[in-house]
């Protein structure tokens, strides 16, 4: 487990981290999320120290030690590939700095790029292939040592959803065979389908930290999807309801302010009657993501 507790960044009279804590436990998935310059990078170079920092840093109770770096796999955000090798010198070329032979990691490569369904021959060079299929190399890179902990930062970025679901499942997968893995998004959909825990920043803060679920419970279940033949206008009439949005056709989300309150928009609505849908949730991610940014509903 990666434990990091107190972290603090200084840059000149810029406050990049203050004073944040948070555990990354093994087999699990921690998404980092927060708006560009919330502190998500600095955090991830604390790290893998290529920052000094104040605050303390541990991996399975000890201070991280060079050799311990063997076993991270980092995925920067920006591609760290030199062009002109072939697919193969430069997942060999990185896997040998992790401590890995070439022996042992040629003979894995083909399996690997039809594991993440790379449109070129190992023998193509990077400059030649597709910005998709060079964060797949790239993510191949970071995974073929089998790290026991995951840094991922915007991993998604220029893959399209077919293949984003592959990484979803490669992601997964190193989960279950005991990795720790963290990871920056900014599509809260990805965060929600493979996080098993959440932290956000603002401003270098932790202002969200648990588990999906305890996170979305902190917020009520002040949303209610209905399927129904009322008018957005009859709705807009409904004791509180605070806002009507037309999803598609007949379905509609109402937000309440007052979560207990569902059972009697229940009551007012059906009338006795049957109704196709009514689903009492709370905010998705992508909702809290913006209410916790400051960033209002349009």
């Amino acid at each position: 487990m990666l434990t990091i507790n107190h972290l603090h960044k200084q840059f000149g009279s810029l406050t990049a981290l203050d004073d944040i804590s948070f555990d990354v436990p093994d087999n699990q998935i921690t998404g980092l999320i927060g708006q560009n310059g919330s502190g998500k990078s600095t955090t991830f170079h604390s790290i893998l120290n290529f920052l000094k920092y104040d605050g303390q840093i541990r991996w399975n109770s000890q201070p991280i030690k060079e050799a311990d770096f063997d076993a991270i796999g980092y995925l920067p955000e920006e591609r760290s590939l030199m062009p002109k090798l072939t697919i193969e010198q430069q997942i060999v070329y990185l896997a040998r700095l992790k401590g890995k032979p070439a022996k042992e990691i040629r003979p894995q490569i083909d399996d690997w790029l039809k594991k993440f369904a790379v449109k070129g021959k190992k023998t193509d060079k990077i400059k030649d292939l597709s910005k998709g299929n060079q964060q797949k190399v790239q993510l191949i890179v970071t995974l073929i040592h089998h790290p026991k902990l995951i840094i991922l930062d915007e991993p998604f970025s220029g893959l399209d959803p077919v293949n984003a679901d592959l990484l979803k499942r490669a992601i997964l997968e190193a989960r279950d065979q005991g990795a720790a893995i963290i990871f920056s998004s900014h599509d809260m959909a990805n965060v929600e389908a493979v996080c098993d825990r959440l932290v956000m920043l603002r401003t270098g803060e932790v202002v969200l930290n648990g588990t999906i679920s305890e996170v979305r419970d902190q917020f009520g279940k002040s949303e209610i999807y209905v399927t129904t033949d009322w008018t957005e206008e009859q709705l807009n009439q409904l004791p509180h309801v605070v806002k009507v949005q037309n999803i598609r056709g007949s379905r509609f989300l109402l937000r309440l302010d007052d979560p207990s309150k569902g059972p009697e928009v229940f009551e007012k609505l059906t009338d006795g009657k049957y109704i196709e849908e009514f689903s009492q949730q709370p905010p998705t991610l992508d909702e809290i993501f913006r209410m916790k940014a400051g960033i209002s509903h349009e």
